[in-house]
């Protein structure tokens, strides 16, 4: 009987990547480009608590010196004795530096006290908070007392959680949602559909790798969390002073409380990889059951505790029915990681070992995708409801939007799903286990491969004496024994390629279900954005409280004139807060001389034309309050747009101008 040896094919090159790493490799750069466009185009902070006043108002110009500065926010936030600065207008930091606690009942209110005598000019507030849904928020506004002036004071261009820091919290938040969803997901789909899967090494690695990525991700949340809420330089993230303020934190506490339950989920991977694989390998059906049972209650107890450490500390954590809010969404995260982590335990158990993905393991994933499917749409309505709180809201905030997105992506899923659901009916007809050979491939016996599974050996052909020279050299020459391993190999995927993809219905499935998880990640993706993105509840409740909208500050219009006359030039400045239709404004206007010096005229008329509504001229009614300085209080124009501002200046009985702006009014 001759020598066989496995037939040699031409060397080209590096060996290809197996199937399921490179699918993998697709996956995860179309994660990577997702995430970049999604994190990309958002804002870099997206806050969740709200400035909705404060006194001084924005933009406002007061008589004397306030006796300090307060803020009210639409919820809870945490803040410190540095997070509310108010400068002068040379950029000197004038407040006592000493936060005030002025929350009463539901008003979230601080603010810090002013010394007396303050000189007349422009005053900046810079203010930096974190929300109760632990995100940062910060801005800054304008006051004057006395009179507007010019500035020299310098705010932080950079808003609280942006910049690079920012960007890597985003990414490993992300990271973090993911590997939290394989991790509990891989586990679930072992127990309950697949215990075989106990013992492969593709389905082990996937769990191992996630949870080495959540632990991992934690760390590096918890090191970023200091600079993300504070300085935003990366540097600050090994400061050991901020990382003690950050575990005194709630989302702090959250992230340790999240390591120590995955110290607990170690334990759970070493006895559902190691003696229920040993039971599931021996047939000791009593034991594994036994061992099944403690892993799905101390399992179920650790994916939830993993689970409530998102919801005690973000969106759920605050604003309507918390109680109850944050149960619901730790049934939510089960629900996704059961559906979208089993989908990925499934995907790789097709590429990697589809001769032992019989129909009952698929049927019973199916079983358990679709009650995921019925959870995910029970607690999604209802925390659709409590953070849009109207249709409106749906389209016209940010959050509202992204929402939309994420229901059209789920639909995709579910209906992606139901081709699965079909192929998975098919797959029922099959031989359990059975995989037919590719045409015109003959049968070979099964070898064992380098991650484990086992593969089809290489098609035995008579030694030629080419053949036998090249193994003679081979044994000579390392180089050539390496090429020649390299060359079978390659021959080796290329059979175990043909004869997995000759079962038309476990290809179609394997399609089916790699498409899936394509949107499934970017599901996942837009999750992550969501998830910092301001509540439409509360962005509409602070579009429609009308208090420090951008559109909404106030216009102040500088005007020189030229009457001719003696004395007759000086400039105008006027001010209308705020600058919105329907709303009482206060207008103020001064006059002064070419020295700059407040003077009084014989006489000054305001009015506003809207061309494009055919109103007006609307005289705004003037009451003289001081030298140089009028005002008129409730004066009301009933559109948004473009307004014509007419002002007339009379120096004496003959010399009179008139001059024309043009002023935006915000709905």
């Amino acid at each position: 009987m001759p020598l066989t040896v496995p037939r040699a094919v031409p060397y080209r090159g590096r060996r290809a990547a197996p199937p399921a790493r490179t699918a993998a490799l697709r996956l995860l750069v179309l994660a990577a480009a997702l995430l970049g466009v999604l994190l990309g185009g958002a804002a870099p902070a997206s806050a969740h608590a709200a400035l909705t006043g404060s006194s001084p108002a924005q933009g406002a110009v007061v008589q004397k010196a306030p006796a300090q500065v307060t803020l009210s926010f639409s919820e809870g936030v945490a803040m410190g004795d540095d997070s509310i600065r108010v400068l002068d207008p040379k950029g000197k930091r004038v407040d006592r530096g000493k936060l005030l606690d002025l929350c009463s009942g539901s008003t979230v209110k601080y603010g810090t006290g002013l010394p007396p005598g303050l000189p007349d000019g422009t005053y900046t507030v810079a203010w930096q908070a974190v929300s109760a849904d632990s995100h940062p928020v910060s801005g800054a506004f304008t006051f004057s007392v006395g009179a507007p002036s010019k500035s020299a004071a310098v705010v932080p261009q950079q808003e609280a959680g942006g910049g690079l820091v920012g960007a890597l919290y985003g990414i490993v938040r992300y990271l973090a949602y993911a590997a939290f969803a394989l991790l509990v997901g891989g586990a679930c789909f072992v127990l309950a559909c697949r215990p075989s899967a106990a013992r492969s090494r593709p389905v082990q690695r996937l769990v191992v790798l996630s949870w080495a990525t959540l632990t991992a991700a934690t760390i590096v949340l918890l090191l970023l969390r200091a600079p993300y809420t504070g300085s935003g330089d990366l540097a600050d993230a090994f400061d050991l002073g901020g990382l003690k303020a950050v575990l005194g934190t709630k989302p702090g506490a959250a992230l340790v409380s999240r390591l120590l339950l995955l110290a607990a989920a170690a334990l759970f991977m070493a006895v559902l990889f190691g003696a229920y694989a040993r039971a599931e390998e021996e047939s000791d059906d009593k034991r594994r059951k036994d061992l099944a049972f403690g892993l799905g209650v101390g399992g179920t107890v650790v994916a939830a505790g993993l689970a409530a450490t998102w919801a005690m500390a973000e969106h759920a954590s605050t604003g309507l029915q918390t109680a109850v809010a944050m149960p619901v969404d730790v049934v939510h995260l089960l629900a996704v990681a059961g559906w979208l982590g089993g989908l990925t335990a499934l995907l790789v158990s097709l590429y990697r070992d589809p001769a032992a993905v019989d129909g009952t393991a698929v049927r019973r994933f199916s079983r358990l995708a679709f009650g995921a499917v019925l959870v995910l749409v029970a607690t999604g309505v209802y925390q659709s409801w409590r953070q849009v709180g109207t249709w409106r809201a749906l389209t016209d905030t940010s959050y509202g939007q992204l929402l939309l997105l994420k229901v059209g992506l789920v639909v995709v899923l579910v209906g992606i799903a139901g081709a699965s659901r079909r192929w998975t009916g098919r797959l029922g007809g099959s031989v359990a286990g059975a995989v037919p050979a590719a045409a015109g491939v003959p049968a070979t016996a099964a070898v064992p491969a380098q991650d484990g599974s086992q593969e089809d050996a290489p098609e035995p052909v008579p030694v030629s004496s080419a053949a036998s020279e090249e193994t003679a050299d081979a044994a000579h020459s390392p180089e050539r024994a390496a090429q020649l391993a390299r060359q079978r190999a390659a021959v080796a995927d290329a059979r175990r390629k043909r004869v997995r993809d000759a079962d038309p219905v476990r290809y179609g499935l394997r399609r089916s279900v790699l498409a899936e998880s394509c949107v499934a990640i970017v599901l996942l993706a837009v999750t992550t954005v969501l998830t910092t993105t301001e509540p439409a509840r509360t962005e509409q409740a602070v579009k429609d409280s009308g208090q420090f909208a951008a559109a909404a500050r106030p216009v102040s219009v500088t005007i020189p004139f030229d009457t001719l006359g003696p004395k007759g030039k000086g400039t105008a400045r006027l001010d209308l807060d705020p600058a919105r239709s329907g709303r009482p404004s206060d207008l103020h206007l001064r006059i002064s001389g070419p020295d700059g010096a407040a003077r009084d005229v014989p006489e000054v008329r305001v009015s506003f034309t809207s061309k494009a509504e055919h109103l007006g001229p609307l005289p705004a009614a003037l009451k003289r309050t001081g030298t140089g300085h009028w005002t008129a209080e409730g004066v009301q124009l009933p559109a948004a747009g473009t307004w014509q501002l007419s002002l007339v200046v009379r120096t004496s009985d003959i010399d009179q101008v008139t001059e024309t702006r043009n002023v935006k009014i915000s709905s």
